[in-house]
């Protein structure tokens, strides 16, 4: 696989020029009050282990409700450029909204898997998607007692979880079976250390 885009690289105190795996950092971190400082974050991490994370703030656009479908279109259309540009996605999996993970994000992936480029995905949760669905079902009522709920124990729907999985590595899970808030970064970090290893491996590096 050839990367995308040649960058300074410092390693050993020694200036080298390699190709750099662009990741495209999915999730609902967008949506956070400090989304660009908790871009740049990430960015930093990923940079610290050899990967150049792109996270699909769209800076540029300014929600416009009176614009109707200009503002929002907008956004898809760059998320998608941003998404053809790179060579893998990190998907943040932490359910949003519900019992599991960010409707947009699900889609990145799928785009991800369809096009044969590497999926990673971290969670902050470390509560089952079957303990969150029953949990769901009896707050809420939604789920009718005679739909089955998925049993696997998995930290999301199957399929997620396959397509994460189909990359070579599960979803990377709170080491001490904690819940973090979304703004924790020690599960995204564990995943970009695994991702840049895979990846730069995959390379011969």
């Amino acid at each position: 696989m050839q990367w995308s885009v040649e960058v300074p690289y410092c390693a050993n105190t020694e200036l080298r020029r390699v190709m750099i795996p662009k990741a495209y950092l999915a999730g609902p971190d967008v949506f956070m009050p400090n989304a660009v400082q908790h871009a740049a974050r990430k960015v930093e991490i990923c940079q610290r282990y050899g990967l150049k994370g792109l996270p699909p703030l769209n800076e540029d656009v300014e929600p416009k409700p009176q614009a109707g479908t200009e503002s929002w279109r907008q956004i898809y259309g760059k998320d998608i450029a941003l998404m053809e540009s790179c060579d893998l996605i990190i998907a943040n999996l932490t359910p949003f909204g519900g019992t599991s993970a960010d409707a947009g994000t699900l889609i990145e992936v799928g785009w991800f898997l369809g096009r044969e480029k590497p999926v990673f995905g971290y969670s902050n949760s470390a509560v089952n998607f079957q303990e969150r669905m029953v949990a769901y079902r009896q707050l809420t009522g939604d789920i009718p007692k005679d739909i089955a709920i998925e049993g696997f124990h998995l930290p999301d729907n199957l399929m997620i979880v396959g397509a994460v999985e189909d990359t070579g590595c599960p979803i990377v899970l709170p080491k001490d079976s904690m819940v973090r808030g979304y703004d924790a970064l020690d599960v995204f970090e564990a995943c970009v250390a695994q991702a840049a290893e895979l990846m730069l491996r995959s390379a011969g590096r």
